[in-house]
């Protein structure tokens, strides 16, 4: 069983930058994979970023491609969303979720390969 806990969330005006935070709780954190999601009112939950659980691949969304950064220290158990040139248009929900197959070689994009899911920190983007 894995917990997952988002925190770093706010406003920030377009051009700004923030970072997400996603603490894993349970022995077993280090050998899954992690990805950030979002979703904005009214639209369908979307990828933003994974990385893989020995930190070795990392995949994002087209829409954040060279402003976001995934991150992770496997010692605190804690993955990192870096969000650099924040647009109004990545105001959302911002979640975390952990793959379900430990040690899985490869990336996942779709929501349904991500079993554990934290309650999300909320970005608003103000132009």
């Amino acid at each position: 069983q894995v917990q997952l806990v988002e925190s770093g969330g706010g406003l920030v005006q377009a051009g700004g930058s923030l970072r997400l935070s996603c603490a894993g709780s349970g022995r077993t954190f280090s050998t899954y994979a992690v990805g950030w999601f979002r979703q904005a009112p009214g639209k369908e939950r979307e990828f933003v970023a994974a990385i893989n659980w020995d930190v070795a691949i990392t995949v994002y969304a087209d829409s954040v491609k060279g402003r976001f950064t995934v991150s992770r220290d496997n010692a605190e158990r804690t993955v990192y969303l870096q969000m650099n040139s924040l647009k109004p248009e990545d105001t959302a929900l911002y979640y975390c979720a952990s793959d379900g197959v430990r040690l899985r070689p490869d990336l996942r994009v779709g929501a349904n390969d991500y079993v554990y899911w934290g309650q999300g920190t909320q970005v608003t983007v103000s132009s």
